[in-house]
């Protein structure tokens, strides 16, 4: 499997001015449940990777932590900032580090919200791995992957990127190699998504739904093996439960099923198709459109892409 990178942690090195990051979307090859977890949690097994779709972070020294959104901020246009998991990742840093630098955070939004992609934990990371660099700090992977579990579930993914096989509640994370670039078109409805949809897709859960996780080692072993992904091997139990939980995305992902064959973002309400590496995406684009659905082509991310970033002015 693939390794976690070294972030140079320790390593006094001049802090840049700036810094302009990446926060990519991501999607589930497969989400796999196993069962309920004493803690109140479900075990899961899952093969994660990160897109092109992305946001974009611009991090600038300053004297307290702030916030700028902008793009297609959805609700969080209505939210505090102390409530945005970009903001509560620096100043969980801030704190935890006992570090007395601040800094400006603007970030772009790119990646659908609420959508079942990963883009606020995507951007809490890229908050996290920028200030470890902006503020010059010494602090190990571990720690700052401990530090990301605090945040949320997917947050530890996010600090690599690529493609990882994550266990236990989604925060155990095993990287994997990166596979072949594949194509893909992802749509999603234009009415926000319930901010309590994934723990209504939790509760709608029963142990039939429950399966082995073999359906996620079979895409790790293909993964390793230098293969893209095959429609066969996707799998993601919240289909089964999307017309309880969700009716409205249930109805648009049904609708979806006469253009091609989608596939469920994580808990939703975003869907998938994989695209065939000479198939034009025109046709099936226009048919989201017809449906009432947004829609954009995007590709799979390197583990290197997915966490570049530039020092600007």
């Amino acid at each position: 499997d693939g390794a976690w990178p070294s972030g140079g942690n320790g390593v006094t090195r001049p802090a840049p001015n700036s810094l302009r990051l990446r926060a990519p979307a991501k999607l589930n090859w497969t989400l796999e449940v196993l069962g309920a977890r004493p803690d109140g949690y479900h075990e899961v097994r899952t093969v994660l990777q990160t897109l092109a779709l992305s946001d974009s972070l611009t991090l600038r020294p300053a004297t307290g932590l702030s916030l700028t959104l902008r793009g297609e901020t959805g609700l969080l246009a209505n939210e505090p900032s102390d409530a945005n998991l970009a903001y509560r990742a620096a100043a969980l840093l801030r704190e935890q580090t006992g570090n007395r630098d601040g800094a400006r955070i603007e970030l772009e939004k790119g990646v659908p919200v609420a959508a079942g992609l990963g883009g606020g934990s995507s951007d809490a990371a890229a908050v996290l791995r920028g200030l470890c660099r902006l503020w010059n700090l010494s602090i190990s992977d571990n720690e700052l992957a401990s530090l990301a579990a605090g945040l949320g579930a997917d947050v530890p993914f996010f600090l690599r990127g690529g493609a990882a096989l994550a266990s236990g509640r989604g925060d155990a994370v095993t990287p994997l190699p990166d596979g072949p670039p594949q194509r893909l078109v992802i749509a999603w409805p234009a009415r926000p998504a319930a901010t309590d949809k994934t723990a209504r897709m939790y509760a709608a859960l029963r142990p039939e739904h429950y399966t082995d996780g073999s359906r996620s080692e079979r895409v790790r072993a293909r993964l390793r093996a230098g293969e893209a992904v095959a429609g066969d091997d996707l799998c993601n139990v919240f289909t089964e439960v999307l017309p309880v939980a969700d009716p409205d995305a249930a109805r648009a992902f049904e609708a979806a099923r006469g253009l091609s064959r989608p596939h469920l973002a994580g808990s939703g309400p975003a869907f998938f198709f994989l695209l065939e590496p000479e198939r034009a995406a025109g046709p099936l684009l226009a048919g989201l459109d017809r449906l009432g659905l947004r829609a954009i082509e995007t590709h799979t991310l390197a583990a290197a892409e997915a966490v570049a970033y530039e020092e600007v002015r």
